[in-house]
C-alpha cells in the first residue's frame, strides 16, 4: 500500500523546502542534489516516462489534481507497481511555490538517484563524452538524441550542466531512466579507461563524417565538446578529428545538432534506421 501524508499547508514546510534546494540551478542545486541523492521530475509527461521505476518513490500533487483523468491513472498504475510509493498532498495555493512550469497539472516526482560521481570503468561500447557542455538546454537534448541512437553510456567532464538539474530533465524528456552517466570525469580518467575509438568533431578536420564507413561500424566514444571552445585540447589529442560538411558561411553547428548529425550516421552506417 502507499502512504499518503497529511496535507501541507505552509509554504514554510521542510519538505516544500526541500524541493525548492532541488529544483535550484547551479553549485547549489547541485550539491543538494547530490547530498540528498534526490531530483525533481516536474509535470505529468516526466512521471509518464518514469512509469513503473520504483526510484520514483514520492508523488507530490494537490489534492485537485485527482480530478484530472490522466494524472488520476498516472497515480494508480505507479502506485500498484510500485506499493511503496509515498503520496504527499499540497494546498493548490503552494503549487507555484515549488513547480518551475506554468499552465501545467500540478504533479511531480522525487526519484532517488545513484552516485553519478562513480569512478569510470573500462569502456569497450559504446557512449558518448560530454566535454564541459554547460547548457542545460543543450545536455538534455543530447541525452534524447543519444538514447534514440542507442547510445546509454554518459560521460561527463568536469564543467558540464549538471545532469540532474530541472532544464537537463525537461530537455531529455524522459531519456533519463534509461542512460548511465558518469559525472565528474578527467581526460587522464578518459584516456585511462577507455578502450575503443574517440571520435570528436571539430571544423579544421580532414576527415568528413562521411568517409568513416568502417570506424563508424565498430563501437566507438563521440564526444561533444563546450559551445564556445569546443572539444578540449587533452581529448581532442586522443580522438580522430571529424568535420561535419556544411555551408563555409557558417562557422559551427550548435553542439546538440551536431551530436544528432554524428550519432544518426552511426546509426545509419549500422543499419540501424528504418
Amino acid at each position: 500500500m502507499s502512504n499518503s501524508a497529511e496535507m501541507i499547508r505552509s509554504k514554510d514546510n521542510g519538505f516544500l523546502k526541500h524541493i525548492r534546494q532541488l529544483q535550484q540551478g547551479g553549485s547549489k542545486g547541485q550539491r543538494a542534489r547530490a547530498e540528498s541523492r534526490q531530483a525533481v521530475l516536474d509535470g505529468i509527461h516526466l512521471l509518464q516516462a518514469w512509469l513503473g521505476d520504483p526510484r520514483l518513490n514520492c508523488i507530490v500533487l494537490t489534492q485537485d489534481a485527482l480530478l484530472n483523468a490522466e494524472i488520476e491513472q498516472l497515480k494508480n498504475a505507479h502506485v500498484k507497481q510500485c506499493p511503496n510509493t509515498q503520496l504527499q498532498f499540497v494546498e493548490p495555493s503552494l503549487w507555484s511555490t515549488i513547480s518551475e512550469l506554468e499552465n501545467s497539472p500540478p504533479i511531480m516526482g522525487l526519484i532517488e538517484l545513484e552516485d553519478g560521481f562513480n569512478q569510470l570503468p573500462t569502456i569497450k561500447t559504446d557512449a558518448i563524452i560530454l566535454d564541459a557542455v554547460q547548457d542545460a538546454g543543450n545536455v538534455g537534448t543530447i541525452l534524447r538524441t543519444a538514447l534514440a541512437c542507442h547510445f546509454t553510456q554518459v560521460i561527463c567532464t568536469v564543467g558540464t550542466a549538471h545532469i540532474w538539474s530541472p532544464k537537463v530533465l525537461r530537455a531529455a524528456m524522459g531519456a533519463h531512466r534509461h542512460l548511465h552517466f558518469y559525472e565528474g570525469q578527467t581526460p587522464e580518467d578518459i584516456k585511462d579507461k577507455v578502450q575503443i575509438p574517440l571520435l570528436a568533431t571539430i571544423s579544421s578536420a580532414q576527415q568528413s563524417l562521411y568517409t568513416l564507413e568502417k570506424m563508424l561500424q565498430k563501437p566507438l566514444v563521440w564526444v561533444f565538446g563546450n559551445e564556445g571552445q569546443g572539444v578540449s585540447q587533452e581529448l581532442l589529442a586522443s580522438a580522430t578529428q571529424v568535420r561535419i560538411p556544411q555551408n563555409s558561411q557558417i562557422e559551427s553547428l550548435n553542439v546538440a545538432v551536431s551530436a544528432a548529425v554524428c550519432l544518426y550516421e552511426t546509426q545509419r552506417v549500422r543499419g540501424n534506421l528504418g
